[in-house]
C-alpha cells in the first residue's frame, strides 16, 4: 500500500477558494520538507497559474503536457509532471480542454477509476509524500474520478452570505462516492475569505459547527489582499510575502492537514 496521501479539494460552489487553498497549502507542505505533487483538474487552470505565468500555462495546454491529455490517453501520469520553481513541489498542469472531460469519460470502461489507474505508477514509486488535487466547481463523473483516487476530501467554504449554498449536495455526492470508494474520508471543512467583523462569518461558523460528524479546521483563512497580489505574480503567498497574515494562516492549515493525514 502506498504511503503517499492523496487529498482532493472540492466544492461544487464556485469562488470557495479551492484553488487558492490547494496551491498555498501544497506549497507550505513542501516548504516543511515534504514532497508534493499537485494535479490541476479544473479547466480554469487557476492552480497552474498559481505557479506559472499565463504564456507558460497556455503552452502546457497547447503542447499536450497536461492532465486532460493523460486522461484521454489513459496514460501513465509520470511524463506529464512539471517541476515548479520550488524544491519538492511538482504539478501536472490543466488545459482549457478540461471543459470537455465529462464527454471524454462517458464511454470509457470503469470511467470512475481512470484517474486512479493513471496515478498508479506515481503512487507505487512513492516519489511524493502528498498528492493534492484541485477539482472543478461541479459534481459529475470527473469529480467522482478525483474523489475515487483520493484518501481524503477537504472542502473549502467561503464565509460569505452565499458560502453554504449547495453544501448539502456536496455531502450527498460524497456519500454516493463512498459506495464505490469506501476508503475515502472527509478530512473536514476549511473556512476561507473570513471576516470576523461580519455577522455572516459567525453565522457560517455556527452552522458548520452543528453538522454531525463534520470536522471544522481550527485555522481560518481571513480576507487578505496579499493573496490577490501573490496570485497576480504567480507565487504562493508565503513566497510573495512570508510575513503576511495569510502566509501564516496557510502554514498553520498545512500543519493541520499533515497532522490529520498522518493519523
Amino acid at each position: 500500500m502506498s504511503k503517499t496521501k492523496v487529498i482532493c479539494f472540492a466544492n461544487n460552489k464556485g469562488g470557495s477558494g479551492k484553488s487558492t487553498t490547494c496551491s498555498n497549502v501544497g506549497y507550505c507542505i513542501s516548504a516543511s520538507g515534504k514532497r508534493v505533487l499537485l494535479l490541476d483538474g479544473d479547466m480554469q487552470m487557476n492552480l497552474t497559474l498559481s505557479f506559472f505565468d499565463e504564456d507558460t500555462s497556455l503552452e502546457f495546454a497547447k503542447s499536450g503536457q497536461n492532465l486532460y491529455t493523460a486522461l484521454c490517453r489513459q496514460a501513465d501520469l509520470t511524463p506529464y509532471i512539471q517541476h515548479t520553481a520550488y524544491e519538492g513541489l511538482d504539478i501536472v498542469p490543466s488545459s482549457t480542454l478540461m471543459s470537455g472531460i465529462e464527454f471524454e469519460l462517458f464511454t470509457k470502461w470503469q470511467r470512475e477509476f481512470i484517474l486512479r489507474r493513471i496515478l498508479k505508477n506515481t503512487l507505487d514509486s512513492e516519489s511524493y509524500d502528498y498528492i493534492l488535487i484541485d477539482s472543478p466547481p461541479t459534481l459529475g463523473c470527473w469529480v467522482m474520478n478525483i474523489m475515487c483516487a483520493s484518501d481524503f476530501l477537504l472542502v473549502p467554504v467561503e464565509a460569505t452570505p452565499w458560502g453554504l449554498f449547495g453544501l448539502a449536495n456536496m455531502f450527498e455526492f460524497y456519500e454516493q462516492v463512498k459506495q464505490i470508494a469506501p476508503d475515502l474520508n472527509l478530512m473536514g471543512i476549511a473556512i476561507t475569505k473570513a471576516n470576523e467583523r461580519k455577522n455572516y462569518f459567525k453565522q457560517t461558523v455556527e452552522t458548520l459547527e452543528q453538522l454531525d460528524g463534520v470536522r471544522l479546521f481550527n485555522t481560518f483563512i481571513r480576507v487578505d489582499s496579499t493573496v490577490e497580489w501573490a496570485q497576480d505574480n504567480s507565487k504562493p503567498v508565503a513566497v510573495y510575502k512570508k510575513s503576511s497574515r495569510a502566509a501564516q494562516e496557510y502554514t498553520e492549515m498545512a500543519k493541520e492537514v499533515m497532522d490529520y493525514a498522518g493519523r
